[in-house]
């Protein structure tokens, strides 16, 4: 059986027990012995605890056997009955680079929320969001693509739906691992490595005469284009009061209302980032603060993409919040 982040390992030549960390590469893991980090050769470990594991089926291959990729979910506390957040990451525990999506199900359709690159051995945190939101960010889709920036396998390219809920959550547990702070829920995108012996292919005579018919594209020459341009200055103002998102709400409590106008920010929130807005103003009035000071707590988690301040007091005096997106 493989070894992976979060295994419980001993020594082959020594004395001594920890738990495997991290990789530095296919045949150097990190263990941790008495709060201390030390490198081993994987060929000098001996699994002696299987229970914590991603995936039963495993690779048996000495190639691949420490290289995988992950979904991940981290809460923003180690006790299930605190948590109040979750982040979403990619975990790439292996040697390749990736090109990918992150795409989560808006209706019949899927939202692109975030895409690039991710280096070998690296994570990155793709979304934020509050756990009563967590049913509307039900399915998950991430495609990938893998490469070295030298001589590499080619491998097959992933593209995989994550479904998760609160009964996923608690029924699969979460794990400790030393990458993240609290324990997480992890499920694998890919860990057969070895399946892009697979890919190579003879080309037939048919298969030249197809590849000489293609012409090359060429990509339209960029042109600079004014800040002026409305495509680059978009703006848009969205007003949170209960009247502007409910027909009625008479036999609803405060706390329904609240959630309703949580949700219609979050939607509108997501679509400023993946769009690149310039800015986006939400109104939420004065009242007793409580609207204000949840728009923030959620704002506050998305401080590599934008940055918040009040609104113009000219225009809406107290009662709005403004939001500038990062990199437009």
């Amino acid at each position: 059986m493989a070894i992976r982040i979060g295994h419980k390992v001993r020594f082959l030549n020594e004395k001594g027990e920890g738990i495997v960390t991290r990789f530095k590469d296919k045949k150097t893991a990190f263990v941790e012995v008495d709060g201390f980090e030390i490198p081993y050769s994987v060929d000098n470990l001996v699994l002696i605890d299987t229970e914590i594991v991603f995936n039963k089926e495993e690779s048996s291959t000495e190639e691949t056997k420490n290289e995988a990729v992950f979904f991940v979910i981290e809460p923003d506390h180690e006790m299930p009955l605190l948590h109040a957040q979750y982040s979403f990451y990619l975990f790439n525990s292996s040697s390749y680079n990736l090109l990918f999506t992150y795409s989560v199900k808006d209706g019949n359709n899927y939202q692109t929320i975030k895409q690039g690159e991710l280096g070998a051995f690296q994570k990155l945190l793709l979304k934020q969001t509050h756990k009563q939101f967590l049913a509307e960010l039900a399915y998950h889709k991430i495609e990938i693509l893998f490469f070295k920036k030298h001589h590499h396998t080619s491998q097959l390219p992933c593209a995989q739906v994550i479904h998760v809920n609160d009964n996923i959550l608690k029924y699969q547990g979460f794990i400790p691992n030393h990458d993240f702070k609290f324990p997480v829920w992890a499920t694998i995108l890919k860990d057969d490595f070895n399946e892009g012996k697979k890919i190579a292919q003879q080309l037939t005579d048919y298969d030249v005469e197809r590849l000489k018919n293609i012409k090359e594209y060429k990509s339209p020459e960029k042109k600079s284009v004014p800040h002026n341009n409305p495509a680059f200055f978009v703006e848009k103002e969205i007003d949170l009061h209960a009247q502007h998102l409910l027909d009625s709400f008479k036999n609803m409590s405060n706390h329904e209302i609240l959630q309703v106008q949580l949700k219609h920010f979050q939607k509108n929130l997501d679509e400023a980032i993946t769009n690149r807005y310039y800015k986006i103003v939400f109104i939420h009035g004065v009242g007793n603060g409580r609207l204000k000071q949840e728009l923030v707590a959620i704002l506050k988690s998305y401080h590599n993409e934008l940055i918040y301040r009040d609104g113009d007091y000219k225009k809406y005096g107290f009662g709005a919040t403004e939001v500038i997106i990062k990199n437009s």
